[in-house]
């Protein structure tokens, strides 16, 4: 395949430790992770997250039913196991192909990310409906987890206490539900969330139940949204069962996955830690300055190599 010859930023292609007032919903003895050891031993899954592939196609003019036969071929000969898609590829107009495709490349769909609106309590309640639905289709494929990132109000402004309030209240609704259909719903971020010395992500964190939420942390968005890594991983502990990995060169990000501005291996050792049992997913991503040498499917390999060797994986097949 071909270098994209443009990037697209993340964001517009999403199409998007203060205590706040309110009542604290869960007990106050569960509002953090804690940094006890999963019971058994260190055992990472390795995946892929399917965005960089949105970026090709958009700079391909492909839509998504022409592309995902070529991302998920190359997705495979990368030597990735699993793969993280977003709810787009499993829209009613291409999912039972997208199924069909997922077979044929053998690659899983343990985690799936699904887009929400969580803060207006109309938007939440058609949110909630669509991912259950979701949900339902994912289950059979062997789905255990969907990521959302509750979306920020238009310009990113600044959500209000009652907005949290509302946020936290349907985010505990969702995990629920999915709790019932056996599948654990993450909270993730971008950087939004960790303006104001991380209020929102706090506040999510303080106010949800860890019984049935988890966190999918993005290392690099910590990074660059002002956060110190590893204290903001401790801070998630045991409710981290997806870590998101990418870096940058001189506040650029990188075409694949290597050494860079973040060091990841005082983030590898605090997952042996903590014995980690969840996803490790290698998530590329193309912005203005990103340099572009090599077709994706190099990159990826590259990526996964470079995972496998940090973090200490059993290496997938070349």
């Amino acid at each position: 395949m071909k270098a994209l010859p443009a990037p697209c930023t993340r964001r517009a292609m999403l199409s998007t430790t203060a205590k706040l007032a309110g009542a604290a919903l869960i007990p106050s003895g569960f509002i953090w992770g804690s940094s006890v050891k999963a019971p058994g031993s260190y055992a990472p899954k390795l995946s892929v997250e399917g965005y960089i592939w949105t970026q090709y196609f958009a700079s391909q003019k492909l839509t998504l039913a022409e592309g995902e036969d070529e991302a998920l071929r190359e997705t495979h000969q990368a030597g990735y196991p699993r793969i993280e898609l977003s709810s787009d590829f499993f829209t009613p107009q291409v999912r039972e192909h997208t199924r069909e495709l997922l077979a044929k490349y053998s690659l899983k769909p343990e985690s799936v990310y699904a887009g929400t609106t969580m803060h207006e309590p109309r938007v939440a309640e058609a949110s909630i409906h669509s991912v259950l639905e979701l949900a339902a289709f994912l289950k059979p494929l062997g789905t255990q987890v969907i990521v959302t990132n509750p979306s920020p109000k238009p310009n990113e402004g600044r959500k209000s206490d009652l907005e949290l309030k509302t946020q936290v209240h349907y985010v505990n609704q969702l995990g629920a539900a999915l709790h019932r259909q056996g599948i654990k719903l993450l909270l993730h971020h971008h950087t939004p969330e960790l303006r104001d010395n991380a209020r929102e992500w706090l506040y999510e964190l303080e106010h949800t139940n860890p019984k049935m939420v988890g966190c999918c942390v993005d290392v690099h968005w910590a990074y660059r949204g002002g956060q110190e890594v590893m204290p903001f991983l401790r801070r998630v502990g045991s409710r981290l069962q997806d870590v998101h990995l990418r870096n940058s060169e001189h506040g650029v990000w990188m075409e694949d996955f290597g050494p860079g501005d973040v060091d990841y291996s005082p983030v590898a050792e605090y997952l042996h830690q903590l014995n980690y049992q969840g996803l490790l997913v290698v998530e590329l991503a193309y912005e203005k300055g990103t340099p572009m040498h090599r077709g994706l499917e190099e990159d990826l390999r590259r990526s996964r190599l470079y995972t496998e060797k940090v973090f200490g994986l059993e290496a997938s097949p070349a």
